[in-house]
């Protein structure tokens, strides 16, 4: 179950440590717990239903990339939602070609803590079930609805479809996010593009606007992950500002 390839084919993965099964326990996507002997009483109580399987050390590191120090992890099935599901409520976040799974993991917590209503991984995006990814995302992947597409273009059309403005993030914006409050008050897609390399040229073309964040200090810019908090926080902000 380490290698994407395996997930994608089963429709399943791994949650690792007790924090990230309780999680995938409340989703209600755990098909089987699995523990190392005497590790069995960190877990909440399970449903009847669901197999407890007590396996050795050996046997858990098969299992995983890296063995948790609460030694349980869970099999769960697949989480993520259709697009129409993800493209509801006042703001979402759209990440295109995000390839960094610590990155993908801490928009998702970012978008979770600031109250947006999903995030898409979009184009070439690391794979959401990456563990590296579930771990960053501290357990909101579990209740943080997420949808993995193909094709940026088609998100963003799908978003601009249901009524979002597209918000690209772009060091030359042609808006600064710190007047954009009237901008923010409507439902917004926000699209932020790959750590190394940025928004594509022709992504961020298709936005209805690309928002700059002012830079007042000597740092050359923000990492995907900063850039991300302060825009979603952004938008969090005038929400709740203007009820």
């Amino acid at each position: 179950m380490s290698r994407r390839s395996e997930r994608s084919e089963r429709r399943l993965f791994l949650a690792e440590g007790r924090n990230a099964v309780v999680a995938a326990l409340t989703a209600g996507v755990v098909v089987e717990v699995l523990a190392l002997p005497g590790r069995e009483h960190l877990l909440p109580d399970l449903p009847e239903n669901l197999p407890l399987t007590l396996v050795d050390q050996r046997a858990l590191t098969a299992l995983t990339d890296t063995v948790t120090p609460a030694g349980v992890v869970a099999l769960c099935r697949f989480l993520d939602v259709p697009l129409e599901q993800a493209l509801t409520g006042p703001f979402v976040a759209i990440c295109a070609d995000v390839a960094d799974p610590g990155n993908a993991g801490t928009v998702i917590r970012c978008a979770d803590a600031a109250g947006a209503s999903s995030v898409v991984l979009a184009g070439n995006a690391v794979d959401l079930y990456n563990p590296k990814t579930l771990r960053a995302s501290a357990g909101s992947a579990f209740h943080l609805p997420v949808h993995v597409a193909a094709e940026v273009p088609a998100v963003i059309a799908a978003a601009q479809a249901a009524g979002f403005q597209v918000l690209a993030t772009q060091a030359a914006g042609d808006v600064d996010l710190f007047a954009a409050d009237d901008l923010l008050a409507r439902p917004t897609a926000w699209l932020f593009g790959n750590e190394a390399h940025g928004l594509a040229p022709e992504h961020a073309a298709l936005a209805d606007h690309r928002v700059s964040i002012p830079i007042h200090g000597r740092a050359e810019s923000l990492n995907l992950a900063t850039a991300a908090a302060v825009c979603l926080y952004a938008s969090a902000r005038v929400r709740h500002a203007r009820g």
